[in-house]
Parts: C-alpha cells; structure tokens; sequence
C-alpha cells in the first residue's frame, strides 16, 4: 500500500522570501511524504537574491524557483493542496482564493527579513535567522503530521 503525500502550499504577499524558504525545507525535509509548493498575493515576480544565497548555502537546490502568483493554485487543473499556510500576517489577513479540495489552514507567521537593512552581512544574518525559525516550525509540521496540525 503506497503512502500518501501531502501538498502543502506556503503563502506570503511577495512570495520571494519566507514563503520560498519554506518550500525548500519540506521539500528536503518531507522524505517524499510531503510535497511543498510556494505563491504570493502580490508576487514581486522574482525570489529574493538572499533567500537564494542562505538556502545554497544550507544545500538546498535553488534552480527552478520563482515568485508566482497564488492563482496558479486556484486553477482546476493545479494540485490539490492538503493544507495552505500562511507565513506572514499580511497574507493571514487577505481574501484567499477558494482553494480545490478544501485544504486544512494554518497560520505561522515569522518577521519579514526583506525588511532588514544595513550592510549585505547584516541583512544575510536577518534572512539566516529567519530561515532557523521556519526550520524549527517545519520540522514540528513533519513530525506531528496532518492529524495533529493543532498542536503547532
């Protein structure tokens, strides 16, 4: 009997920071029971050079990523999503889409380091810890699973 993977899909306005490091980290960390994909509301069309340089430097694959729109999600023929989260308080707060399927929500929120500023050190520390703190959440997400979402 084959296991089931869970789409999950990880939602922000810009969807080229937190939103994109959490879609590398289940997808490395899921061990194929967890399939992750990431939108924005607003997308800026482009993932953000620093989330880049802190998910290469933690050895995640980095090509293909994009900054996307949430409809892509929406459409009939997108995956059906097993549970959307929410990783910051703007999106939290937006009219989502009617999502196919009816997906579990979950909001997580983490501060935005596209927000950091200072030198291109300090704002790699700020996008760094950022990343620390999704990793800490996705791996509470992966071990308690779907059924136990309310414990996060």
């Amino acid at each position: 009997m084959t296991e089931k993977t869970y789409n999950v899909l990880f939602l922000c306005t810009g969807n080229s920071a937190r939103s994109v490091l959490a879609e590398c980290l289940v997808n490395d960390l899921g061990g194929g029971k967890w399939k992750a994909y990431s939108a924005g509301s607003h997308p800026t069309g482009k993932v953000n050079p620093l989330s880049l340089e802190v998910l290469s430097e933690k050895g995640h694959a980095i090509n293909g990523l994009r900054s996307k729109s949430w409809d892509e999600f929406a459409l009939p023929d997108a995956p059906k999503m097993d549970l959307v989260v929410t990783v910051c308080d703007n999106a939290a707060g937006e009219l989502c889409p009617i999502w196919p399927g009816h997906p579990s929500k979950l909001h997580i929120g983490f501060p935005d380091p596209a927000a950091a500023q200072g030198t291109h050190e300090e704002r790699l520390a700020a996008f760094r810890k950022v990343y620390a703190m999704i990793e800490t959440k996705i791996r509470a997400l992966l071990a308690v699973g779907m059924d136990r979402l309310g414990e996060l």
